[in-house]
């Protein structure tokens, strides 16, 4: 019996409600050696088999993969036992807090907006998504921004910078528009809640530099031809408008052929008096 029990067993939560547990076989146990995980909210009570084995290439079970898991404040209760022919398999348990073994998922959204006149970039991004942490301050973040020429040349001596900090969002202050860098966050525990305290996934490098900026110069570019244009209308407009109001004023010749009206016999019988 001795030897017979599992060893090494470990638990992951990742992706928000994905679980892997996995363990190594006792170091007694024969090809013939089955084991069978039960998890539940306490021991002997509501325990539910494992529905996903992972096995070995004897057929043996060496883990289990579990769905939909949500982590709560409790320490579920794992047991691990098994059979042989024959022989009874020493058993395992195990109460896991399951926010300690959560594999934070990377931080959602990262965003670099950079302004050339004044070699500063603005990176933000949104805390990683899990199933129980609603307080968005439970998290600090790793920042890594790297110089990409400089890695491509040589990664054993590229330029790096490294930051933690607790807020969402970062300054870099060391940009030059004719570089290309990159940038990738991950998480962690704060400190003060129920999180993990290993670091989590690294987000997908983020890219920018060369001519993916926020420019002034750009700006004005755009902003002289439109006040132009804007300008040219007003003047037009305005000419236009004078031009009508100058030829509203000048009376228009008479007309010889229109027939008299009586004020005309009128006026002529006064000039004959």
């Amino acid at each position: 019996m001795n030897g017979t029990a599992i060893s090494n067993f470990a638990c992951v939560i990742f992706n928000v409600s994905f679980m892997n547990c996995t363990w190594h076989v006792g170091r007694t146990a024969t090809e013939d050696t089955q084991y069978f995980l039960y998890w539940g909210s306490f021991k002997n009570e509501n325990v539910t088999e494992c529905q996903n084995y992972i096995t070995d290439t004897h057929g043996r079970h060496i883990g289990c993969r579990f769905q939909n898991v949500t982590i709560k404040d409790s320490r579920p209760y794992f047991l691990v036992n098994g059979s042989r022919s024959r022989q009874s398999i020493q058993s395992y348990e195990d109460y896991i807090k399951l926010y300690k073994i959560e594999k934070l998922t990377p931080p959602l959204n990262v965003t670099v907006n950079c302004t050339e006149a004044s070699r500063r970039c603005s990176i933000w991004w949104q805390p990683p998504r899990t199933s129980h942490v609603e307080n968005m301050s439970c998290f600090k973040y790793e920042i890594v921004i790297e110089n990409k020429a400089d890695a491509e040349k040589n990664p054993k001596t590229a330029s790096k910078t490294t930051e933690i900090t607790e807020n969402d969002s970062y300054l870099y202050e060391s940009f030059s528009s004719g570089k290309r860098y990159s940038v990738k966050i991950r998480a962690t525990d704060a400190g003060f809640c129920r999180v993990s305290s290993n670091w989590g996934e690294w987000s997908t490098p983020v890219e920018f530099g060369t001519q993916q900026f926020t420019s002034t110069s750009s700006y004005m570019l755009f902003l002289i031809p439109s006040l132009a244009a804007g300008l040219t209308f007003l003047l037009c407009m305005t000419v236009r408008a004078y031009f009508k109001k100058t030829s509203a004023a000048v009376p228009q010749p008479r007309d010889p052929f229109r027939e008299p009206s009586p004020m005309d016999f009128q006026q002529g019988e006064e000039h004959q008096l």
